[in-house]
């Protein structure tokens, strides 16, 4: 489960003897279609939005009493619904039971104290050297709290500053790692639209509408020129272009280089006519050409590399709309067929070896993908890619739009 943010804790107590599976039983099956399927327990749970329902539990005198621990991944109001829809549970198989929440503890809040207890120590331990810049060090350690300032925005839950909806002016940049880096500069009005994999999201595409001016800042190599590609390719709204130094990108520029960057901006036309000025040199134009001829070869290169059987490919025209998934094996033969809510469960009782490729209705996200590195997958095809944080090597990920044309 990625970026963890609270754990909803609770106690109950049932008059009767009951199992650990009884008391999460009653709880998915007493909360289910409650506020819809946008708060289905097990649905939020596939989509990494909540992790594993923890229960410890002791039965004494005839009766069964413990404690539930439920981490969450959903903002403040979603948590504290989730919270009270479990503490409305009142039968565990037949008996009455009674739930209460104890606490909803702020697991990023309990970091940063950590993290800021500890900054003192080491400013305490800490022998200054002659070229010490006290500033940076200061800057360094305000950088992990201002990390916790990070939004989701919109219905995608891209990564954002906290004033992406207040300032009239917006800085969209490529991904997550941006919003940090310039979240610990002070910027704080932007937002990112996470790679250039297709259309830019609708509400990117709206909010540059209600902006005074919007900031393309983009990394100073192939992949910036796509993401500005992207973004003019769904109309957004954009005034200036900033770049960061040729080969370097947003994330990993110091405060001076991203406020020398972001002074040098210039309007959108003026840059793209110096793109075409430079694009119309012949020194260019001969590159250009190389480039387009290495992605020829390219492309039937990853073809191959991805290369399904037709057998295969039969079966996952089924998926879509199902709720299922698949398992196979190294030659693409079926292992099992299982619901979206079990995979991870499937998976980390399967043996290491047992299973080369997944393929399910359902989003892909970095707890499986963790968990299939670690059991040596070599694909995971799912219906999109949730927020990767990190992914591994040795995990292929493609969409069933990528296989089947959907």
């Amino acid at each position: 489960m990625t970026s963890l943010k609270y754990v909803i804790k609770l106690t109950f107590e049932v008059e009767g003897s009951v199992d650990k599976p009884d008391v999460i039983g009653a709880i998915f099956g007493q909360t289910e279609n409650l506020f819809g399927q946008e708060f289905d327990l097990r649905e939020l749970q596939d989509k990494g939005r909540l992790g594993r329902i923890v229960v410890e539990m002791k039965t004494k005198g005839g009766k069964s009493e413990g404690y539930i621990e439920i981490p969450s991944n959903l903002d403040k109001v979603e948590t504290a619904l989730i919270a009270s829809m479990v503490e409305s549970v009142e039968k565990v198989g037949p008996y009455n039971a009674k739930f209460v929440l104890k606490e909803i503890e702020d697991v990023r809040a309990e970091k940063l104290k950590k993290i800021i207890e500890r900054a003192k120590e080491i400013l305490a331990t800490w022998t200054r050297e002659k070229n010490l810049d006290i500033k940076e060090v200061m800057n360094e350690i305000s950088g992990a709290v201002k990390t916790g300032e990070l939004i989701e925005f919109g219905p995608d839950r891209l990564p954002a500053g906290p004033d992406v909806y207040s300032d009239p002016n917006l800085i969209i940049v490529e991904g997550r790692a941006d919003i940090i880096n310039l979240l610990r500069y002070g910027y704080r009005n932007t937002v990112a639209v996470e790679g250039a994999s297709g259309k830019i999201q609708q509400s990117v595409v709206d909010l540059a509408k209600t902006k005074k001016t919007v900031i393309a800042f983009l990394d100073g190599d192939h992949g910036g020129d796509l993401i500005l590609k992207e973004l003019l390719n769904s109309n957004v709204k954009i005034d200036y272009v900033a770049r960061a130094p040729v080969g370097r990108e947003v994330e990993e520029l110091t405060g001076k280089e991203i406020a020398k960057a972001l002074s040098n901006m210039i309007p959108l036309t003026q840059y793209l006519k110096k793109q075409q000025e430079v694009l119309a040199s012949p020194q260019r134009m001969e590159e250009a050409q190389s480039q387009q001829a290495v992605q020829l070869v390219e492309q039937p290169k990853k073809e191959i590399e991805i290369q399904i059987p037709q057998a295969a490919i039969e079966e996952i025209k089924k998926l879509p709309g199902t709720l299922e998934g698949i398992i196979f094996d190294e030659n693409w033969r079926p292992v099992e067929k299982v619901q979206v809510r079990d995979i991870i469960s499937k998976l980390e009782n399967m043996s290491n070896g047992n299973v080369s490729f997944i393929v399910f209705d359902g989003v892909i996200t970095q707890r499986l993908l963790e968990l299939a590195s670690s059991k040596n997958v070599k694909m995971i095809v799912g219906v999109r890619i949730g927020g990767i944080n990190k992914k591994p090597e040795n995990v292929k990920i493609l969409t069933l739009s990528d296989v089947i044309g959907l």
